[in-house]
């Protein structure tokens, strides 16, 4: 689905066509429906989301359970992610790398020979993709972190597992509150925010929380056109630092070593806090670091990310930018004197009629990026209206959202409405004058706040008061595995459950009676994953053999293990049949 180049297009270095690539079908739809029996011409095709819809920091912790145990210490006793064990940033933790060496990451020229920083892992693979990026993630790791060794400390009689869950718990928390409270009022305006998303009821099982094409392939694209040329790296009084001068965008791409030998964490957020988003406006939507400059690992040459935006919307089979206006009730543009109603910069009108001939056939993404802002807002009236949306699904639907009934005690929603991303900040870094609102551009040292005066939370609400049963005594631990104990009414109740790949065998949940513990502590076995055979985990081109709580694909020479750590692959790098 390659773009051919314009001959007047001086922005390709003799390019006929930048490459592009189509978004894996979903099994069954479009063409791949033959494969399925299902040839109706009502199934299009649709695409694979390969990550949560939900707010549930993902991010941090990936979106599959191979890829969270990558992640995760399991060595530690506090619950802890793994970090960095080579690099520090001033005794505060890295992001670790990833396994593949070499990775695919920039080096510096002029390290010594046989030094390399790696691409660094997170819960998204996308996590090198810029420096201010890796920060963000590294700050939500030491985030996870430092929760876990606070709730461990509090409670010292939970174990790893239960540290982590809860940890993890409390920054899907933060993710959900940060993002909705802090960031998408901003973004969409007030009037919108009322309108499209309200006040919180409750959890409604009849609201799908998926996230929606045209949300993830459009409009939520809308930040690109927020994204600064420059990189800035301030000191501790906000000033430019001669041993860190300004960067271009394009020195930052997949360049992890940047951030770890070029200051850490410190100079590139105060950077972020300092200075602000690229204001977007309507002759200048994206900045010619990303539609000139823009590099990706699977690609040589420069990308333009605006095209690629295009092209992925049509690969999508995005209805027009007047089908979704129609969709959010917003009347329909028919002409270029309608189109003037939306977007008050004429020359821009002019050139998209010179484009597109009709309002009908402007692609989405551009359409919505292109429209007048609301008050207060930093989209038009059709982002909005499908952000809101958006928003509304991912926060009703979702049974586990942070207000929901029963998700954390009322005590804990109290402690958790404190906190912010500045206190996060001010918590994980050396930074000690943050603003009260980290989203909210203000100046130094008037509109920032030292740390001592930023409110967070207090863990206390976390905190359990353990007493040994009288009974029956301490429930017994059980290896592989974990256990929660609860005390209710004068009823004492213990639940076990096992760490992934193990299996309980015995009873899940024991109770206190007069004579002791009503059934024996079970154990976690070892599931042996080799012996599926309807679901095998490795491909049949490789050897499976079963490991305490996991299994291996091995191959045999000359064949290697493909990245899915399943197939074997050849010289030629295709997996064996």
């Amino acid at each position: 689905f390659f773009m051919q180049v314009t001959t007047n297009d001086m922005l390709t270095s003799g390019m006929d066509c930048l490459p592009f690539y189509r978004s894996s079908p979903a099994c069954g739809t479009g063409d791949h429906g033959i494969l399925f029996g299902n040839l109706s011409a009502l199934n299009p095709r649709q695409q694979i989301n390969g990550l949560t819809s939900f707010l549930d920091a993902s991010t941090v912790y990936g979106s599959t359970p191979a890829i969270e145990n990558k992640l995760r210490n399991l060595t530690s006793k506090e619950g802890l992610l793994r970090v960095n064990i080579k690099y520090y940033d001033n005794h505060r933790e890295y992001l670790p790398f990833i396994d593949r060496i070499p990775s695919p990451c920039a080096q510096d020229l002029n390290a010594s020979e046989g030094e390399r920083i790696e691409c660094f892992m997170a819960g998204d693979s996308r996590s090198s993709e810029v420096t201010s990026l890796a920060a963000m993630h590294t700050l939500w790791l030491r985030e996870h972190n430092r929760l876990a060794r606070a709730l461990k400390n509090i409670n010292s009689h939970w174990t790893a597992e239960t540290v982590y869950q809860e940890a993890r718990k409390i920054v899907g928390a933060l993710h959900q509150i940060i993002t909705l409270r802090d960031y998408i009022p901003k973004i969409i305006g007030p009037d919108a925010f009322n309108l499209y998303i309200g006040l919180y009821i409750g959890y409604d099982p009849t609201m799908n929380p998926t996230v929606s094409n045209v949300f993830s392939t459009a409009a939520f694209r809308f930040g690109h056109a927020t994204i600064q040329p420059i990189v800035r790296r301030l000191n501790a009084q906000y000033l430019d630092d001669p041993e860190l001068p300004n960067l271009h965008l394009h020195e930052v791409f997949f360049s992890p070593w940047r951030l770890i030998k070029e200051g850490g964490l410190d100079p590139l957020l105060r950077g972020l806090l300092a200075h602000s988003a690229k204001l977007q406006v309507q002759d200048q939507l994206l900045n010619e670091e990303l539609t000139e400059k823009l590099f990706v690992l699977s690609n040589n040459g420069s990308l333009d990310l605006a095209s690629l935006n295009l092209q992925r919307g049509r690969d999508h089979g995005l209805p027009g930018y007047n089908d979704w206006r129609e969709f959010c009730g917003l009347p329909k543009l028919e002409t270029q004197t309608d189109l003037n109603t939306v977007i008050s910069n004429q020359n821009v009108t002019e050139k998209i009629m010179e484009l597109y001939h009709n309002p009908s056939n402007i692609d989405v993404w551009l359409g919505g990026l292109v429209e007048d802002f609301l008050p207060g807002a930093r989209t038009g009236p059709l982002f909005a209206c499908i952000i809101g949306k958006q928003m509304k699904a991912l926060r009703d639907g979702d049974r586990f959202w942070w207000e929901s009934d029963n998700v954390f005690t009322e005590a804990q929603k109290h402690e958790l409405k404190k906190h912010s991303l500045s206190r996060v900040i001010c918590d994980n870094t050396g930074i000690s004058e943050v603003p009260a609102d980290a989203f909210q551009l203000g100046k130094f040292p008037q509109d920032f706040k030292h740390c001592d005066n930023i409110p967070g939370m207090n863990l206390e609400a976390w905190q359990e008061f353990y007493q040994e049963e009288e009974t029956c005594g301490t429930p017994k631990s059980v290896e592989n595995g974990d256990f929660v104990y609860c005390s209710e009414f004068g009823k004492s109740t213990v639940t076990y459950s096992c760490q992934y790949g193990f299996q309980l065998q015995g009873e899940e949940q024991l109770t206190c009676t007069s004579k002791g513990w009503n059934f024996e502590a079970p154990v976690c076995i070892d599931i042996n994953e080799c012996e599926n055979e309807i679901n095998p985990p490795c491909s049949p081109s490789a050897k499976c053999i079963n490991t305490k709580g996991s299994y291996k694909c091995l191959c045999t020479d000359p064949y290697k293990l493909a990245e899915d750590g399943k197939t074997c692959i050849g010289n030629a790098c295709e997996p064996t049949v």
